[in-house]
């Protein structure tokens, strides 16, 4: 049994990290030789200032006044240089957007999820090819610059990390930080002939990064006094350091200055997802090399931005970030050709590179070249554009360079792509063998089927593949090996099916598929919970529950009701409603009391340890809530996290754990004793509805439990005592036979539901667009994303570990724990099924929500089948250990 636990979750590890290989491998190629425009650039120096979280319509509209909060910025649109809106292409987070702009090239998801700071790929970058570079900002950007850039020449300088603080008095300091820094910057260089002579080199960067907008947006959204008053700042600033720039080199005409954003902002905070307001970013560019203003009578745009901004008499003029149109630039049709043909150049140099290494790793009988842009045609097109350009028909070398750039895309697309087929269908065949095994055990071992094993059926198979893809080919040939052992089982199988009457089996095939359909759009359609929870609600009056326990069915009707409103409530841009965390620890307070009533009446040597106990618990609930209120004053104050609130809050999180093992092992006692001690923690993390969530939860769990006590007792199956006097106990009993029936396929479908129903009750997990940092404010208000999100995953795990805690306690009803042992195994195929939708499901394009979404449910999926085990012994923990305040551990009952 142990083998099989191991091989299982092998198997499931090598499903969970194939998505990973298959769809999220770096799209960058080396080796390519390097191209250089021959004409020599308009400008010797670049200054780019990037106001991180800006959108464009905070920067482009008047107040209400009818004034710009950016009057500079505004004044050059007019006067001095050309502006438009930058489109960002997600992931619309900090790194990505940094690298599109400053790389040239949009980054991959699995190189955002393994760090910010450091380069999981190295990349070369504007930084990188200039002469010297300096920087200031965040110590979250600025390195990956610096790290990968070649020599010593790209110089950084940054804050402390404890400065991005969502809970600081005034987040405009990161920005005016960086604007001194400059300052002093430059007055030293005019005393250090050294310094003197690097900064007037050519092919200079100045990068002033301001975290300052993002910071107060995340804090107190883009609407607020804070993140308007910031834009002003930053706009008094930016002014200040151009004039400085223009007397420290004289007015020499050869600085070029760019205006941007990496991304922007929703209302309520986030970013991350497709909505304009995320993805829309202000782009102002002046000086030299660029354009002046344009003064036009019509413009054609989509959207209704222009009338609103005042600024349809200048002319718009839009990019996809990290590609700057010939448009903007104040230059000779000649420099405009030769600048494409050089860009269309290193575009075909990774082409290249991308079909030689894709073609060296496949048979060359299986090899398939891209047939839109052939050997032969490289050479037309490049021929002809050379051509172009001597002929002085620069437009039509523009033009066909353009195309040489739009097929080396496609082309560079289908060889990144070239064995995602493959792979990908042979590790759904290793997921349907999976399954088909697991169920053919579990019918094997709880049917009258013959449980004899075939004649061994020898496989063997030949495979050409890069390495790292062989372990995703090979997984499948002892999988299906191990089914065809059971062959006889299969026969038997199908004949016993042949048996039963066609619309028999039918029915029961649609409901089961309906049931996996429904989890399966749950994930996309919370609302779809809603629907089954409602439809779990009319269960006892479909059965002869309701004739055997009509308060426990009516209870169950109206629990699995109230459960149904959750899903139904926003995700995302609710406001915090502390009056619903406050009521929600009321409730937890007055659950407390009646436990502590109940012990009262009873006569126990042990009444003193567990009144302690309880008390314990009722006071971390009346901290809880303590801490949840006078950290929100005191944010709303601007006077930062309490150092008193952030020590008790790390405190109760700490003892949580810990508090239900001094409680009585009794079932009830300790179910109890778990959801008070968790709840403490969850109202911390709390800031609206989802407070109330877990109470609603336990108590249909605890109703459940009842309610398969009868269902069991009805089929009869023994059970124990009253559930106020069954200890749990750690009884591993699973050798007992039994007839697998429905009764087993549906608690284990109830299961799986509740589960699903625990991540995405009051929130989609999936996208990073619900992340809600006011959650954590009462543990950190200082940026850190592992600590935070850690935090968020904490919160979201507490109502799954209540529901393992339930799934738990239901067989230790029973004297014998094969009914444990049969539904764990059909839940978990249950989830196999499921996940075998989401591999097909996962997307490496779009928006960051739908990338972030179709990893999410499927790493979910895939983390429940594997992890399941795990939190089942975490459940196991919490519901049998007893610890003791004092003296030795005995066995008691209360």
């Amino acid at each position: 049994m142990l083998l099989f636990f191991t091989l299982g979750l092998l198997v499931h590890f090598v499903f969970f990290a194939s998505i990973f290989d298959i769809y999220f491998t770096s799209p960058l190629v080396h080796g390519m030789t390097p191209q250089f425009t021959p004409l020599p650039p308009p400008a010797r120096r670049l200054v780019l200032f990037v106001a991180d979280g800006l959108r464009a319509d905070s920067l482009y509209e008047l107040d209400e006044n009818g004034n710009s909060r950016a009057p500079f910025i505004r004044s050059i649109i007019m006067h001095e240089g050309s502006w438009g809106i930058s489109h960002t292409r997600v992931p619309t987070e900090s790194r990505p957007g940094h690298v599109a702009m400053i790389a040239g090239f949009y980054e991959d998801v699995s190189a955002v999820a393994k760090g910010w700071k450091e380069n999981p790929v190295e990349f070369d970058s504007l930084f990188n090819e200039s002469k010297y570079t300096w920087s200031w900002g965040s110590p979250d950007i600025l390195p990956m610059f610096a790290k990968g850039a070649s020599g010593d020449h790209v110089y950084t300088y940054s804050y402390d990390a404890e400065r991005e603080d969502f809970g600081a008095d005034d987040a405009t300091k990161l920005d005016t930080w960086v604007f001194d820094k400059v300052k002093d910057f430059f007055h030293a260089a005019r005393n250090n002939q050294s310094l003197f002579s690097k900064v007037n080199e050519e092919k200079v960067v100045f990068f002033l990064h301001l975290l300052g907008l993002d910071t107060n947006g995340h804090a107190h959204r883009p609407s607020s006094r804070e993140y308007k008053d910031n834009i002003k700042i930053v706009d008094d600033r930016v002014k200040e350091i151009v004039s400085m720039f223009q007397h420290f080199y004289g007015n020499d005409g050869k600085t070029a200055f760019i205006f941007t954003s990496d991304h922007g902002m929703t209302d309520w905070g986030s970013h991350g997802a497709g909505h304009p307001s995320e993805t829309l970013t202000p782009l102002v560019t002046w000086g030299a090399g660029i354009k002046y203003p344009q003064k036009v009578s019509a413009q054609q745009f989509d959207d209704e931005f222009l009338k609103e901004w005042r600024l349809e008499s200048w002319k718009r003029q839009d990019v996809n970030q990290g590609i700057l149109p010939v448009e903007y630039l104040n230059n000779t049709d000649l420099f405009k050709a030769e600048s494409m043909f050089t860009n269309a150049v290193q575009i075909l140099e990774q082409f290249k590179v991308k079909m030689t290494q894709k073609k060296e790793a496949t048979l060359p009988f299986l090899f398939t070249p891209f047939k839109l842009l052939s050997d032969s045609k490289q050479v037309d097109i490049l021929r002809k554009a050379r051509l172009y350009i001597k002929q002085g028909k620069f437009d039509e070398a523009v033009s066909l360079c353009t195309e040489l750039i739009h097929l080396a895309l496609k082309g560079l697309s289908y060889y990144h792509t070239y064995d995602r087929f493959f792979l990908g269908i042979s590790v759904a065949i290793g997921f349907v063998g999976w399954t088909s095994y697991v169920s053919l055990l579990i019918i094997k071992s709880h049917s009258n089927l013959t449980r004899s094993i075939s004649k061994e059926v020898k496989v063997a198979i030949g495979i050409q593949s890069p390495r790292n893809y062989y372990v995703y080919c090979l997984l499948p040939v002892p999988i299906w090996y191990a089914v065809l052992k059971e062959f006889q089982v299969i026969q038997d199988l199908v004949a016993s099916l042949l048996t039963f009457p066609l619309s028999h089996f039918v029915g029961h095939l649609l409901i089961c598929t309906l049931g996996i359909e429904v989890l399966v759009l749950s994930f996309f359609y919370r609302y779809m919970l809603t629907a089954g929870l409602v439809i779990f609600a009319g269960w006892p009056f479909l059965t002869q529950l309701w004739t055997r326990a009509k308060v426990t069915s009516l209870s169950w009707t109206f629990f699995s009701l109230l459960l149904a409103v959750f899903p139904l409530m926003p995700v995302v841009g609710r406001k915090p409603d502390l009056s619903l965390v406050m009521s929600a620890g009321l409730l937890v307070l007055l659950l407390s009391l009646f436990v502590i009533t109940s012990l009262i009446k009873r006569k126990n040597s042990f009444i003193k340890e567990e009144l302690l106990v309880h008390l314990l618990q009722m006071l971390s609930t009346v901290l809880s809530m303590y801490v949840v209120y006078s950290t929100h004053n005191s944010l709303l104050k601007k006077q930062g996290l309490p150092l008193m609130n952030q020590v008790v809050s790390w405190a109760i999180l700490a003892s949580s754990l810990v508090v239900p093992l001094l409680s009585s092992p009794v079932l009830f006692q300790r179910l109890v004793s778990i959801l008070l001690s968790l709840m403490s923690t969850y109202l911390l993390l709390s800031t609206g509805y989802e407070a109330l969530f877990p109470l609603v939860l336990s108590c249909l769990m605890f109703i459940w439990i009842h309610m398969e006590q009868e269902t069991l007792q009805q089929s009869g199956v023994c059970y124990k005592q009253k559930l106020t006097s069954i200890q749990f106990s750690y009884n591993t009993d699973i050798i007992q036979f039994r007839h697998l029936c429905l009764d087993d396929i549906r608690r284990a479908f109830f299961l799986v539901f509740f589960l699903v129903t625990a991540f995405f009750g009051t929130g989609n997990i999936a996208s990073i667009n619900s992340f809600d940092l006011a959650s954590v404010y009462c543990f950190l208000t200082v940026f850190s994303p592992f600590m935070m999100g850690s935090l968020m995953m904490w919160k979201i795990l507490i109502p799954f570990v209540l529901v393992m805690c339930a799934f738990e306690a239901k067989y230790d009803t029973y004297d014998s724990k094969t009914i444990l042992f049969l539904d764990f195994f059909l839940m978990k195929s249950h989830f196999v099924f499921i996940s075998q939708h989401f591999f097909f499901l996962v997307k490496d394009y779009g928006s960051w929500l739908d990338i972030g979404t179709s990893i999410s449910h499927y790493v979910i999926v895939m983390s429940m089948t594997i992890f399941l085990v795990f939190l089942n012994g975490l459940a196991q923990l919490l519901t049998t250990k007893k610890l003791r305040l004092y003296g030795k551990p005995k066995s008691h009952l209360i």
